[in-house]
């Protein structure tokens, strides 16, 4: 038991590192075009901590275990609202753009709504599979549009953000920005951060798996807790670094974006390659309650456009109190 939790962790390491240089190249190469952080946040730094649900899904339903593959989901979606930006607004008060309740919130809200709906019969199909990668596309277009027509800001509120977000690792700097190194350096990160994203998943699934085999755990259960919290370590990373910048942009854009894919590209590109069942307690019971939390977010932030600490406590002990009745029957 004690080799799998040390495998675990080892994975979750890796994955977080893997994240981490992802996120910095690719980071990199969009600040050279001037994109501002709400867009950087909804889709490069979203996509770059959506990966290790991407992979560690892939690999989870390739073994046959489709429950700790939507637990997975369903857990780490809970655990960016509830735990992450509860816990970033405990630590300090969040600022919500109000262009984000009006416009990336709503969809956020709407996407999770279709992968409940798609949810009820009690599979994830490929035609159900395609409908997400659609309105992935369709996401993606919007972000590209509004980005487009807001370009001439965007570059002037980037070069006016601190460098140190971007390129959290000082030692690269000189590297990233030099005009020989810089271009091979970016994409050394990127792909050096997707190999440790692989590396990372496979390690945590097969440790995972074999915990819930020998703790009599349904796999569900483990997706839920020790897998979804797992796999949002990489955007509580960017959160708090982003928060300590004082970017609270992109530390919303990150939680909104991360949760869109984790449903659009995740569980729609898995569910192409392989359709997967959901099951019937998750249907009743854990979806209803991702989807009450994304509810929740509304009324704590709209009230002057920011998350407060006392707004944050409530998240993060809907959260514990959640997560205490997960693990409660196992103790």
């Amino acid at each position: 038991m004690l080799t799998h939790i040390v495998v675990f962790i080892l994975g979750l390491g890796i994955l977080y590192l893997g994240a981490d240089w992802l996120i910095d190249g690719a980071s990199e190469v969009a600040k050279k075009f001037g994109i501002r952080p709400m867009i950087i946040g909804l889709t490069i730094v979203a996509l770059g901590t959506s990966l290790p649900e991407f992979l560690l899904n892939l690999f989870a339903v390739s073994a046959g275990e489709d429950g700790l593959a939507v637990g997975n989901i369903i857990g780490s979606n809970i655990a960016n609202i509830a735990l992450i930006l509860g816990l970033s607004a405990v630590i300090l008060p969040i600022a919500f753009d109000g262009e984000a309740l009006k416009k990336e919130y709503p969809m956020m809200l709407a996407v999770t709504g279709l992968f409940y709906f798609l949810s009820l019969d009690g599979a994830i199909s490929r035609l159900d599979g395609f409908i997400l990668v659609a309105g992935l596309v369709a996401f993606l277009a919007f972000i590209i549009k509004t980005s487009s027509r807001n370009l001439s800001h965007s570059v002037t509120a980037v070069e006016g953000h601190n460098d140190d977000f971007f390129v959290p690792h000082s030692g690269l700097k000189k590297w990233l920005h030099d005009e020989k190194t810089g271009p091979f350096v970016r994409v050394l990160l990127i792909v050096a951060g997707m190999a440790a994203l692989a590396l990372g998943a496979r390690f945590m699934v097969d440790a995972a798996l074999s915990m819930a085999i020998i703790l009599d755990i349904d796999p569900t259960i483990v997706g839920l807790t020790i897998v979804g919290i797992g796999t949002s370590l990489p955007e509580l990373a960017a959160s708090l670094m982003a928060m300590s910048k004082n970017e609270s942009d992109l530390s919303v854009g990150n939680i909104l974006g991360s949760n869109m894919l984790n449903i659009l590209f995740v569980i729609g590109a898995v569910s192409v390659i392989q359709p997967m069942d959901v099951h019937t307690e998750s249907i009743s019971f854990h979806m209803p309650i991702m989807i009450g939390f994304s509810l929740l977010l509304w009324p704590l932030a709209r009230r002057k456009h920011q998350l407060s600490r006392l707004s944050g406590s409530l998240l993060l002990a809907g959260f514990l109190g959640y997560l205490g009745w997960l693990i409660y029957p196992f103790i």
